[in-house]
């Protein structure tokens, strides 16, 4: 027997679940323009990026998840809740260690990456669109008091960041030939995304990213 869901509380599912849709469909977009305009360019910043943007997919989905167990009851929705953060702080900590690696390795060979117009265009798109994002899933998250969607605007908010690292990189390397901006940048996004990782993994206070 299922419990009802109270109407403000519907509202606020209802509400969650458009914002991960929207997350979901504007994440795959960027996800594609940049791994692609990345592996042109072979910029590992750009393709870190990238994957980001599917680890955003991937954390909407999970709290499309979440939020499908709300009208289950509170025990059932705890527990999805629980395993809805675990979920997002191990895409956190995937997405560290494989930029992690690839950014060392073009960091030690000297790998030279080409200037991306399109990648220096999506990184200043994001810095738009994301930090409002982030600021409506914020919200609803609070209001129904659930961590997991907290955590999910975190990843958001995460993802503003990597756009400003990514922003720098790309237009240093554009502007004066700093090859090493780009690599440099990877590990600048291996540091946020662990770090955020970390945190959710071991349960601490969600706070507004850095």
């Amino acid at each position: 027997m299922t419990v009802a869901v109270p109407a403000p509380t519907s509202a606020l599912v209802a509400r969650g679940r458009a914002l991960a849709w929207l997350t979901i469909g504007w994440n795959s977009v960027e996800g594609i323009v940049g791994i692609a305009a990345g592996v042109v360019a072979g910029s590992i910043a750009l393709v870190g990026f990238g994957v980001d943007s599917y680890v955003e997919v991937f954390a909407g989905a999970t709290i499309l998840w979440r939020l499908s167990k709300e009208r289950h009851g509170a025990g059932v929705s705890q527990a999805a809740e629980q395993r809805s953060v675990r979920i997002i702080a191990v895409t956190f900590l995937m997405l560290a260690i494989g930029v992690g690696a690839e950014s060392l390795h073009k960091l030690l060979t000297a790998q030279r990456p080409d200037a991306s117009i399109v990648g220096i265009v999506l990184a200043v798109v994001s810095l738009v669109v994301m930090p409002l994002l982030a600021n409506a899933k914020r919200r609803v998250g609070k209001r129904m008091g659930s961590r997991a969607l907290q955590a999910d605007a975190t990843e958001t908010t995460l993802c503003v960041w990597l756009s400003g690292i990514l922003l720098a990189g790309l237009s240093l390397n554009a502007a004066f030939g700093w090859w090493w901006a780009d690599p440099l940048a990877g590990l600048g996004i291996v540091y946020v995304a662990g770090r955020e990782g970390l945190e959710h993994w071991r349960g601490e206070e969600l706070d507004d990213c850095c």
